[in-house]
């Protein structure tokens, strides 16, 4: 396939260390290889444009729908133009991609916007600053980056000892942002805790084995005050919790909530690309109160890291074929029609057992217990 170095490249959650972020040496053997001769015209998209101008609001899962059938297999695309586009994962709006089919193989290559005054080649510069640098991530990191440490799968129901709010400021039932929370149990000096409400269980649809355990993600709180026992006046010993101080709330806290470390933040790359192996699993649950899912919504999927999930993989979302009654034979028995193909899932959080994964398409809703399958 194709659309050089555009396509598929990083998505970056945080600082851009280095501009050569990790391609694997069969990637890049794939991507010299096709380099040499192209790829046929069979592989663009039905209509794939002849030229595109890179614009600041486009992501490279975008544009690489324009020229391709198949998105995800960057690597060959990257290898259309290896000799101008030498790091696939840094291009930028103001870019112009040709496409070049001549002798009946598809090749990319940069090019100069009408009216730029000059015929020099366009060039990618190497860079390392910040995500906001203008390049181009490869699907819309704001779908995702709220749930890159709010969404938690558990391996056991670690939160049930984890420390806990006892009490809150004056009283109040609820608290919100600037509000302080007393909290007991196993403080590990960290500063910053994440605040959770109690986890509930993640079953396998078929099977119905616990996987993991998912907790709401209720806000943030930062250790303010170290808690601990004193001496009151008349010689008894009693209970001092620790002081937190709510940083940020995506619902109101309160007591019996739980706290959890702030985890490092991953700094890794999202590169879009199918399973190696054959992957198959089923929809595990819907992030949220939703009874349905759909377009850039978050899915649990039961499949994860002992499975061989990667962040980065690219699923075929299928649809159940509903069982029906052949009328047409006499002895009209029950038939279940094939399933079908009607969306894509893009993973960007893997768990042992499990992983979370965005609706990139849907054209019908998803619910628990929906198939997917390698693209």
């Amino acid at each position: 396939m194709f659309l050089g170095a555009a396509l598929v490249p990083a998505l970056f959650t945080g600082t851009a260390q280095s501009a050569d972020y990790p391609i694997s040496a069969q990637q890049r053997g794939t991507a010299k290889a096709v380099a040499q001769n192209g790829v046929p015209l069979s592989e663009l998209a039905p209509n794939a444009p002849d030229s595109y101008t890179i614009k600041p609001r486009d992501t490279l899962w975008d544009i690489s729908k324009l020229f391709l059938k198949s998105p995800w297999r960057w690597p060959e695309l990257w290898g259309m133009n290896l000799d101008q586009i030498r790091n696939p994962h840094l291009i930028y709006p103001g870019q112009m991609l040709l496409l070049d089919k001549t002798g009946g193989r598809a090749r990319l290559r940069l090019g100069q916007p009408v009216g730029d005054g000059g015929n020099d080649k366009l060039s990618p510069r190497v860079r390392s600053t910040e995500l906001g640098d203008g390049s181009l991530p490869s699907i819309p990191f704001h779908l995702i980056e709220p749930f890159l440490n709010e969404a938690i799968i558990f391996q056991g129901n670690e939160l049930q000892s984890a420390p806990r709010i006892v009490a809150t400021q004056e009283g109040r039932v609820l608290l919100g942002r600037g509000d302080t929370a007393y909290v007991r149990g196993d403080l590990v000096g960290a500063r910053d805790y994440r605040i959770f409400r109690e986890a509930t269980p993640l079953k396998d649809p078929t099977t119905g084995e616990v996987l993991g355990y998912e907790a709401r993600y209720v806000g943030a709180a930062e250790y303010t005050r170290q808690g601990g026992t004193r001496v009151d006046a008349a010689g008894k010993s009693e209970i001092v919790p620790a002081s937190f101080v709510i940083t940020s709330v995506r619902q109101e806290a309160g007591v019996g909530d739980k706290l959890a470390v702030v985890p490092v933040r991953e700094f890794t790359n999202y590169a879009p690309h199918a399973p190696q192996a054959a992957m198959a699993g089923q929809i595990a649950s819907l992030y949220g109160d939703a009874l349905t899912a759909g377009q850039n919504q978050i899915v649990s999927l039961n499949r994860g890291s002992v499975d061989g999930m990667e962040r980065g993989h690219v699923l075929a979302l299928l649809r159940d074929g509903v069982r029906t009654v052949d009328k047409t034979d006499p002895l009209r028995p029950t038939i279940k029609l094939p399933d079908e193909r009607h969306g894509m899932l893009f993973v960007f959080r893997v768990f042992d057992r499990m992983s979370y994964a965005l609706i990139l398409l849907a054209e019908n809703p998803v619910k628990p217990g929906d198939h997917f399958t390698q693209p």
